[in-house]
């Protein structure tokens, strides 16, 4: 009887313990196959150089035992296997939990191979590895917008007050360039202050990140949720009146909030945005849905201080709508899709930053398969 065939894809910059392990799990169902992102596809997902070009990292792979074969996948983006893998002909589609998308269960489902979420174990004896934590490229956070979003705006906060809701989470993964994290602004950071921030007042190195980032001429004004949802630790509550800067804000570190959000928070991957996509066309901004957006805010972050999911999950449901009412194009069929096929899991859902592809967040009581989870900054 012919063994299964497995097939994996990803980076494998800078080899370690973690891949290997992940190889040797993959392997266990049967002949692995491997398909590496070219140099061109991992420059357009992390906005990157890889530490080692895409030939020394397929002879690295192609050299361990538990591997059958191994190639440059010739596609590009998070689907650059298409081709190799309909070629190929797998029993067995074996991926991380921050590696499994919708789209891929899609490409599965369509060509009627398994999908196999790994469970991630190190080897005995061995630590649990990451490129993210071996490249110690940086400790500077990432950013989630849990709510508000286009109230740090001064032309959708001239119309009414409101709020942003933001969280600075830990780096465990390096995610996708384009998403909804914060990412340019992140990258910025990095070229000013290299693998972590500087002592000093978080707020005023917020305000020059801001800055140097939007300097005098700059047409469309990046929201200064992202430099401040970076910076400060925690949960953040940033309240804008009129204005690009908040008037006040409001700061949660209180670990049963934290850890409170980290249990019921999840993220799932969706297509990268795409070159041409234009949030600000075909918008509707207006009074009536700024205000419930502002309202939705001001429900999601009493729900957080009192730790009640389901009227966090409703929040967030809310603050979604009214972004859609006054951004349409915010929306994705991709995401369509994913909200439909998750919302009877959930209480409540949207999307990280302006849209147009990035991550789905799930606010739910219960674990969500092949999910991803955050950690939140404590300092």
């Amino acid at each position: 009887m012919s063994r299964k065939k497995v097939f994996v894809s990803g980076c494998y910059d800078m080899l370690h313990s973690g891949h290997v392990a992940f190889f040797e799990e993959a392997a266990g169902y049967g002949d692995l196959y491997v398909g590496l992102g070219s140099d061109r596809t991992i420059y357009g997902l992390k906005a990157r150089k890889t530490i080692n070009s895409e030939q020394e990292r397929l002879y690295m792979v192609k050299a361990l035992r538990c591997v059958k074969d191994a190639w440059i996948n010739s596609g590009s983006g998070i689907m650059d296997f298409e081709k190799e893998v309909r070629e190929l002909k797998p029993d067995i589609f074996f991926v991380n939990s921050d590696g499994f998308s919708p789209q891929k269960e899609a490409f599965c489902r369509e060509l009627g191979i398994q999908l196999v979420v790994s469970r991630r174990v190190p080897h005995p004896g061995l630590p649990a590895r990451s490129t993210t934590a071996l490249r110690q490229e940086c400790r500077i956070p990432y950013r989630v917008e849990l709510c508000g979003g286009w109230l740090d705006q001064p032309f959708v906060n001239e119309l009414t007050p409101g709020a942003v809701i933001t969280v600075s989470i830990e780096p465990e993964c390096e995610f996708n360039d384009k998403s909804g994290m914060a990412t340019s602004s992140r990258k910025k950071a990095v070229e000013l202050w290299q693998t972590q921030f500087p002592a000093g007042n978080r707020e005023e190195l917020a305000r020059m990140l801001f800055c140097i980032e939007n300097p005098p001429g700059t047409r469309t004004i990046s929201g200064s949720q992202d430099a401040l949802g970076l910076l400060l630790p925690g949960l953040n509550k940033l309240n804008y009146d009129h204005g690009y800067w908040p008037k006040s804000i409001d700061s949660v570190t209180a670990e049963a909030t934290l850890r409170f959000l980290e249990e019921h928070l999840w993220l799932i991957a969706l297509p990268q945005r795409t070159a041409n996509y234009d949030v600000l066309g075909n918008t509707r901004i207006n009074l009536e849905s700024a205000r419930k957006l502002s309202a939705a805010t001001e429900q999601c972050w009493q729900a957080l201080l009192r730790g009640d999911v389901a009227a966090w999950g409703d929040a967030t449901r809310r603050c979604f709508e009214a972004q859609l009412e006054m951004f349409p194009n915010m929306e994705t069929p991709e995401m369509r899709e994913a909200i439909a096929r998750y919302r009877s899991q959930a209480h409540g859902w949207k999307v990280t930053g302006c849209g147009g592809g990035g991550y789905l967040l799930l606010i739910s009581e219960q674990p969500i398969e092949n999910a991803m989870r955050i950690t939140a900054c404590r300092e």
